[in-house]
C-alpha cells in the first residue's frame, strides 16, 4: 500500500487581506531587484553571473542610500 502524505496543517481562516508575516519582505526585495534593468528578465547562461548582478544591484542601492542620508 501506499504511504499517506501527512497534509499541510490548516491555517486560521481570515476574512479580508493580511500579509504573511515575512513574504512582503521577500517581495520587497524582488522589487528593489526588478527595476535594475540587467535583472528584469533571466537570460543569463551561468547562474554565477545572475548572482553577481543581483550582487550589484543590491550594492548599487545601499549606495544611493547613503548617499541620500550623507
Amino acid at each position: 500500500s501506499r504511504g499517506r502524505i501527512n497534509p499541510l496543517p490548516e491555517t486560521e481562516r481570515v476574512k479580508g487581506f493580511k500579509p504573511l508575516p515575512k513574504r512582503w519582505v521577500v517581495e520587497r526585495t524582488f522589487a528593489w531587484m526588478g527595476r535594475n534593468r540587467r535583472l528584469g528578465k533571466d537570460y543569463e547562461y551561468h547562474p554565477e553571473v545572475t548572482e553577481a548582478w543581483m550582487y550589484l544591484g543590491m550594492i548599487r542601492l545601499l549606495v544611493k542610500r547613503l548617499a541620500r542620508a550623507a
